[in-house]
This record gives C-alpha cells, structure tokens and sequence, in this order.
C-alpha cells in the first residue's frame, strides 16, 4: 500500500510534506492512520508508511481520543486566512470604474489607469487603503490586464457617435433601399515608398534593419467600398483640395445609373463650396453624408489602408526600377478583384453597425 512512501529504516526517503496535499487527501489519511494504529499496528510504522515525520501521527490520536470527538475531531475544515478588505460588491465596483473609461472621469489628470491611480481611488471612495501588490491580485481577480490602448481623440462625441450608429445610419439605410440607392464609403491615405510596416523578428538589444529605397517615392490614393464588396479606387499625387476631390467625384459618378450616398469624414477639403455646386449639380444623383468627428473607426474604408499597408511595402519593399505609384496601383486593383476581402472589412466589430442597420 503507497510503497512510493518513506518507510521505517530508509534514511533515503523524503518526508512527504502535508502542506502540498489537499484537504481531502490528508483527511482521508488520517482517518486510514488511526484505524490502522486501533487495529494493533505500531503507530511509528503507520506514520512512516504514508512519508510523514513520526510525531504527527500522536497529534491525530490524542485529537480523536478526545471526549465526544472521535474519528470527526479527523475531518478537514476550510482554512479561511485573512478576510478581503473589499467586500465582493465593492470589487465589482471597482471593475465598473475602471472597465472602459478614463482615470480623467475621476478626477485624475491621466489617461491611463495604474496600480497606484486605482489604489488612490479605492482609497478616497471607500477609505479602505490596500498595498499595490493587493491592487494587482485585486486586478487580476477582476480579469483585468495590462494592454496597450488604442489612442481615440479626446474631441469625439460620445453622444453623436451614438446617434450616427443607431439612427442617423440606419435612417440613411431605409433612404436608400427607398430609393434603390447604393451607399458607399470614401477616404483617403498617404503612401511612403520608405515606410516600414509591421514588426520582423531580431536579436534582443539589436534593432533589425530593413532596406528601403533611398529615393523617398511617396503617393495618394482614394477608395470607396460598399458592404456588398464593390470597390472603386483612384491615385493621386499630393494632397487633397476642393478642386482635386470634384475631379475625383467625377469618375467616381462616371456612367453611374443609381443615386449614390457617399459616406465621409468632415476632411476641409470634402465641404468646399466648389464641392457643394457640384453635387447640387448631380440634381439628387449624390449625396454627401459626414461621419461624426474624430471617429474613423466609424469608416470601413479606413481598413483598406491598413490592409493594403500591411501586406505591401512592409512585406516586399520596392525594387529597383520600380515605382511606388505601380505598386499602390496593383495592390488596390488585386483589393477589387476579391470582393469577399472587401466585404470582410465590414465584419470589424467598430464598424458592426453598417451590417447591423
């Protein structure tokens, strides 16, 4: 029985160290070490066969010798330890104040949340003072960890960002099925032959290099995707201007028989007045609906960019001879060829709403 356990005349063996076992294990021991003792067995040789050090087993037996005690005085009980300072409620609490909002919204002059600005918050709103060691294991039972945040402009509207998802959207939705109308989403981005994407793998304390074309190619471009997976794209060099976008509106409207709603940032060069006369001209055939601000992440367009940014340059950089207007060319035509990518760029969860609508 258990001969894996130290056994009398074997100075080899570990002690087998209670601490390790569980509470239901030692009770069972227990109870199996007195019966074998009231048996006729030596107590010294009981103890040793299950590895414990021999003085244990006599603590057992004067516990269960005890008046109205018995084999029960054996039994295991729950090791409470030191009561939590915060009640279960209060911790919950604390994961309310800390879950998706700002140390600002307390009072704090930071955006991010650390050990100690949640030890000072605990501190002021319950008056109840806990180590940082406290605050992290507190943390931590709340299921929450370190990451690195996502950087939002601190001028976005909560409030019209709510409106734009649940009924400006949705209203523009119901508009264009009455008119058989098509709804598509319009940015722009910037292209550096010399930017590198992305991460590559390194020695710790070397910084990887990467070459690049010593000649700084840069380029831009404008898209425009619809839920159904239509894409239409369109280069440039430069920057934008009221002049350049009217042009660009244009071809996108060339041979366009249904009404089109164009959905867009508020970008200066989108509200010129040479752009208003121009879509009045349109007598109703487009329709330019703004995003709220600061709120790109609102536009499925933006997920263009940061594909075809991720799987160009930074994957195969320019070679010689070639262009970085070639390149940005093919990578959004390739884009257009496979709807099933462009639909994919609506299921992101920040621009679930569209599908949802």
């Amino acid at each position: 029985m258990m001969g894996n356990f130290r056994r009398p005349g074997d100075p080899m063996r570990m002690k087998r160290d209670g601490r390790k076992l569980d509470h239901g294990t030692l009770e069972t021991i227990r109870r199996m070490a007195i019966e074998r003792v009231r048996e006729g067995e030596a107590p010294s040789q009981v103890i040793a066969s299950y590895g414990f050090h021999r003085s244990v087993i006599y603590r057992w037996l004067k516990a269960a010798a005890g008046r109205g005690h018995g084999l029960r005085a054996l039994a295991s009980h729950p090791i409470t330890g030191r009561p939590p300072k915060l009640t279960a409620q209060q911790a919950r609490q604390v994961l309310r104040w800390i879950d998706g909002h700002s140390p600002m919204e307390h009072g704090f002059d930071t955006g991010l949340w650390t050990r100690g600005l949640v030890r000072d918050l605990v501190q002021s709103k319950f008056g109840i003072t806990l180590s940082l060691s406290s605050i992290g294991a507190l943390l931590a039972r709340l299921g929450l960890t370190v990451q690195k945040p996502l950087q939002r402009a601190y001028q976005r509207d909560p409030a019209a960002i709510e409106r734009w998802q649940h009924e400006t959207y949705p209203a523009l939705m119901q508009r264009a099925r009455e008119e058989k109308a098509e709804i598509l989403f319009w940015d722009e981005s910037g292209f550096r032959a010399d930017a590198v994407q992305g991460r590559t793998w390194g020695a710790k304390g070397r910084t990887p290099v990467v070459a690049v074309p010593g000649q700084r190619q840069s380029i831009s471009a404008a898209s425009a995707v619809s839920m159904k997976g239509g894409f239409w794209f369109a280069i440039y060099p430069g920057a934008l201007n009221g002049e350049l976008f009217v042009d660009l509106l244009r071809k996108l409207m060339h041979r366009r028989r249904k009404p089109l709603h164009l959905v867009l940032d508020g970008l200066p060069a989108h509200k010129k007045a040479g752009v208003k006369t121009y879509v009045a001209s349109t007598q109703g055939k487009l329709t330019l609906h703004f995003l709220p601000g600061y709120a790109p992440d609102l536009n499925p367009d933006e997920l263009v960019w940061s594909h075809a940014k991720r799987t160009g340059n930074a994957r195969r950089p320019l070679q010689k001879g070639e262009t970085l207007q070639e390149r940005v060319h093919d990578q959004l035509a390739d884009i257009g060829k496979h709807p099933a990518l462009v639909r994919s760029f609506f299921k992101h969860p920040s621009v679930a709403y569209i599908s949802a609508s």
